[in-house]
């Protein structure tokens, strides 16, 4: 893709033959799409004169730039930014003064963001991350810094509570709340980040398999085919009030299923409950109705709506749905060997993860044109020696739970690399991905995990909730940031002390003299070598 703009020569002011030969010429080239951006010129002549290079310590002038690509209306500016990938946006603002405004202050930053986690939600008085007084590139930079900690150290938190095995567990991270149940049939509420028992319900009578929350409704599903609900109350700090009914229809039970639930989730208008009568049910948020039904060919395991569309797991098939004509857009058959039990999905939507019986991990697109929707693999894992129970996908890291006792991390970052208009290529089927972490330790089954605010979520069969907590890797990257700025700015400080004291002085610069000296130890050393390889050939 290439920008060429020609000026009019009748909108630019009077200017020397000389002059007009230095028009600038800013060429970038970027990958998966290039874009050049060739110079400025007018009608009479051309001449290109290349910018600073990016790694330039020195930002040329507004000055240097008066006939370039910054006289260009900013619309059309805005257009070519656009086009650019969050590195390489971040490339341009460093080429000048007036680029690092433009590109700092750029909308696409909020997009970056929003393709990636989502908007920030803000809950009571603070916020997860969000400042009005922060740019988006600044949220954007930030968020991408810290999703890099879960190569690093952490901590683990033991949650004891449950008598029986847990099968699953939600994190709330908006509200720092995290939601376990299983066999034992009681839900119980932790704090994040203490670590500690909040609340527990009353024992609802049978294996809860699936949970489900957002700041408003917290559902549970039940083996008997219940949906249990309970609404938050209003300046209750932790939301939800667990042991008992505090106020007359906050808490309910939405009945309909004939089968055990094994998944839910929420939006902002919907309940989406799988069970093992082969269906999905859509619930009315607001009359609590069920106003449509999904049918598969067997039992349902997991589901993740988005949107318009749904996705699911049957049996071993994976079927993505269009709600509003409650039909399948695509069908994946035998996505895994055996039983295709967990489903993740990317924030967008364009992106799915199964987990299987064959303790494999795969990853589809979902691509649409048209009327037309098509899934093709891009990649796939075998971290896991019994079957992924669970899966849970925050940009970039997907993580696994497994009945072989392991976590898998796995960095997507380079698979859902993109520019603006393209993804990357497909990866051939055959290729197996190896996972960038592995999380060891426990023998029994893991059934259920999540993560959020740099932490990792994991229930299973010992009845145990772990929390491992990776914002101490955080603080230890960014001590250890700050402590290289400080020495190389106590270097370069020594550096100029250094060279204004010889010049004072009229003595030679020291670094002068050093290479004079490594010119000679070089002979001495070529000398040596040479002296060597003598004494070895008189040895043979």
């Amino acid at each position: 893709m290439a920008f060429e703009v020609a000026i009019d020569s009748s909108n630019i002011k009077e200017t020397s033959n000389e002059q007009i030969s230095e028009s600038v010429s800013l060429n970038s080239r970027f990958e998966n799409g290039s874009v050049e951006i060739p110079s400025v010129k007018s009608c009479c002549q051309q001449k290109k004169v290349t910018l600073a290079p990016s790694g330039s310590k020195q930002l040329l002038s507004d000055k240097d730039l008066s006939t370039t690509i910054i006289d260009l209306p900013h619309a059309l500016i805005s257009e070519i930014l656009s086009c650019l990938d969050p590195k390489d946006l971040g490339l341009v603002s460093c080429v000048s003064t007036s680029l690092h405004r433009l590109a700092s202050e750029h909308h696409a930053w909020k997009e970056f963001y929003r393709e990636r986690w989502g908007l920030p939600v803000v809950f009571g008085a603070t916020s997860s991350g969000f400042s009005d007084e922060r740019s988006w590139k600044e949220l954007f930079v930030e968020r991408e810094f810290r999703s890099r900690t879960f190569l690093g150290r952490y901590s683990i938190d033991t949650l004891y509570g449950h008598t029986e095995a847990v099968r699953t567990v939600f994190l709330l991270a908006s509200a720092k709340l995290v939601f376990t149940s299983g066999y034992d049939s009681i839900v119980r509420m932790w704090d994040m980040e203490e670590g500690l028992s909040i609340a527990a319900s009353k024992p609802l009578g049978c294996t809860i398999r699936a949970v489900s929350a957002d700041t408003k409704l917290l559902v549970a599903g039940g083996t008997d085919g219940f949906i249990h609900c309970w609404k938050s109350l209003d300046g209750l700090r932790n939301l939800f009030a667990l042991t008992g009914f505090q106020k007359e229809k906050t808490e309910f039970r939405l009945w309909g299923h004939e089968g055990p639930i094994t998944s839910l989730a929420l939006d902002m208008t919907n309940i989406f409950s799988g069970s093992w009568d082969m269906s999905v049910r859509i619930w009315d948020r607001s009359s609590m109705n069920c106003v449509k039904t999904l049918r598969h060919s067997d039992w349902v395991w997991g589901l993740t709506p988005h949107e318009t569309s749904l996705a699911s797991t049957s049996g071993s098939d994976v079927y993505i749905w269009d709600i509003s004509s409650e039909t399948p857009l695509a069908i994946i058959h035998d996505a895994h060997e055996g039983t295709t039990y967990s489903l993740a999905r990317s924030h967008t939507g364009d992106f799915l993860f199964t987990g299987g019986e064959d303790g494999g991990i795969k990853m589809f697109e979902i691509r649409r044109s048209g009327n037309e929707t098509s899934v093709v693999l891009i990649s796939q894992w075998m971290p896991h020696t019994r079957p992924v129970y669970s899966l849970s996908f925050e940009f970039p890291w997907l993580v696994s739970a497994s009945g072989d006792g392991k976590l898998a991390l796995i960095d997507v970052r380079k698979l859902l690399k993109t520019n603006r208009h393209g993804y990357s290529k497909r990866v051939s089927s055959s290729t197996v991905e190896p996972p960038q972490r592995m999380l060891h330790g426990f023998g029994s089954n893991l059934f259920s995990v999540d993560l959020g605010c740099d932490r990792i979520v994991c229930g299973g069969e010992e009845g145990i909730v772990r929390i491992w907590n990776f914002t101490q890797a955080l603080e230890i990257e960014r001590r250890a940031r700050a402590l290289k700025g400080t020495r190389l700015e106590n270097r370069m400080r020594r550096r100029r002390m250094q060279i204004e004291m010889n010049a004072k002085s009229g003595r030679p610069d020291q670094c002068s003299t050093a290479a004079h000296k490594n010119a000679i130890n070089g002979d001495r050393n070529r000398a040596w070598h040479s002296k060597r390889r003598a004494s070895g050939k008189a040895k043979a």
